[in-house]
């Protein structure tokens, strides 16, 4: 279990007794949006045409991928309800295994945020300049590199102040760019499906390979989809109801999406011919505009994916803040991180944050192919999170030591089991890179670890004078 963190009573108790933290200011329908919004960025705008290149089966991934997310979910929610505390998937791995599985899963999911934030802004950036096409401003063109830069800034640090005027704010924000990005994609989604023609799908297996192949190539496309479906753990302290609320929030955002994503992309195949929406770059509008005709609908999707990855860079933005804070209360990063301002929010996780994101940002347009770099290194970052939490949830289960699982021990352990193998398989799709590049990043941790260690005066464990031979 790892060393005792010096409170008996607290070692003892198992995550179900432990005490309610102070009530936030989430409600459930912003707590839901705060999950909804962080797995809906921009990737959905451009995921439909990349799934295309796999045929009808490229569907059928991502159903069976929407199956691994929704039982993640659900993990969550029950973890969520057993544990209230911020910090979400970092307090089970240190509830569960000790300290340093503890601080691994921290230091991942802090990567994840910032190093996740860039590729955001960085998507989010190009919608921006599609409305600032042969403008600029002082002699700066926006549609260069170095507008471009200035564009994913100003939005870094925009949600950034949003976030440091309390959680208030933050949510109320999360909840309007939430319903802005979901009504017009359920429009077209709804009037979709109501104009499809089934010669547009093209064929079952467009890859030439077999199926089995051919449906993990693309599930390795659909796996960057639904991260951020932890989000309400996370920021578990920020919810007003968290026992009642973070179980639901979690499940029904990643329903909400799940639904969103699938049908969305039903409709897309349907209404945009199969030839052509493998070489789209922009399906929605293609969609929309085979249905309507040509016209303002550019502008529109346009202006939903802006509103799509703000939502997504506020919401990310406050839980890249309350990681941090929840192990340098433990003493697990440094003390600096539980710094509050008069808002009660954890200032300096957000500052730090949005610095590294920033420098990311702008190195990120000075190299090839980051962008897609980013994006799987964030992918298999978020994967540590979700193989400790699954593990603790099993750990518990099996041990027995914590609650009586609600609707059985067979269902209980059968969805941790299978939110297992889906993690598994996200680190598949994340792909050797990734996973060589993620690993690098993992044991840059254990320097940091070492010094917040010493610097506590935490020496480990007493010498024995057993002889390891």
């Amino acid at each position: 279990m790892g060393e005792s963190r010096g409170d008996p009573a607290r070692d003892e108790a198992g995550p179900e007794d432990a005490p309610d933290p102070p009530g936030g200011r989430l409600g459930l329908p912003a707590a839901t949006a705060l999950v909804a919004g962080n797995i809906v960025g921009t990737g959905i705008f451009l995921l439909p045409a990349a799934l295309a290149e796999f045929g009808i089966v490229g569907i059928v991934a991502f159903g069976l991928v929407t199956i691994g997310a929704l039982t993640l979910a659900l993990v969550f929610g029950t973890l969520g309800r057993r544990i209230p505390r911020a910090g979400g998937p970092y307090v089970y791995a240190r509830e569960a295994f000790g300290e340093f599985p503890g601080f691994l899963t921290a230091w991942s999911f802090w990567i994840t945020s910032w190093a996740g934030n860039a590729g955001i802004a960085y998507a989010w950036t190009g919608y921006v300049v599609y409305f600032l096409e042969g403008r600029s401003l002082f002699g700066l063109s926006w549609t260069g590199t170095t507008g471009q830069i200035v564009i994913g800034l100003i939005g870094i640090w925009l949600v950034a102040l949003i976030n440091l005027t309390g959680v208030k704010n933050m949510g109320r924000f999360q909840v309007v760019t939430v319903v802005l990005k979901f009504a017009p994609l359920l429009f077209v989604t709804v009037v979709g499906l109501f104009s499809i023609r089934m010669g547009n799908f093209g064929p079952f297996n467009a890859t030439g390979q077999s199926v089995l192949v051919a449906v993990s190539a693309a599930a390795a496309l659909v796996l960057f989809a639904y991260s951020g479906l932890e989000s309400a753990t996370v920021a578990a302290e920020k919810v007003a109801d968290p026992r009642r609320d973070i179980g639901r929030a979690g499940f029904y955002g990643c329903l909400a999406c799940a639904v969103l994503y699938l049908l969305s992309t039903i409709a897309i195949f349907g209404t945009v011919p199969h030839e052509e929406l493998i070489n789209s770059k922009t399906p929605f509008t293609d969609a929309v505009e085979n249905m309507f005709g040509v016209g303002i609908w550019g502008g529109v999707i346009a202006a939903c994916a802006v509103v799509s990855g703000i939502g997504a860079l506020n919401g990310w933005t406050m839980l890249v803040a309350e990681m941090p804070m929840a192990a340098a209360r433990d003493g697990l990063f440094p003390r600096v991180f539980t710094r509050m301002n008069p808002r009660n929010v954890p200032y300096v996780g957000v500052i730090v944050a949005s610095v590294l994101t920033s420098l990311t940002l702008v190195l990120a347009y000075g190299a090839t192919n980051a962008f897609d770099t980013i994006l799987l290194l964030a992918t298999f970052t978020t994967v540590i999170p979700y193989l400790f939490s699954t593990g603790a949830r099993i750990f518990w289960l099996a041990t027995g030591r914590r609650e009586i699982a609600l609707r059985g021990f067979a269902w209980e352990m059968t969805i941790a089991a299978v939110a297992m193998v889906f993690s598994y398989w996200m680190v598949v799709g994340a792909g050797g890179d990734a996973v060589f590049r993620g690993t690098l990043m993992l044991l840059l941790g254990i320097p940091v670890y070492v010094w917040i260690k010493v610097a506590r005066g935490g020496y480990g464990a007493p010498a024995t004078n057993r002889d390891p031979s």
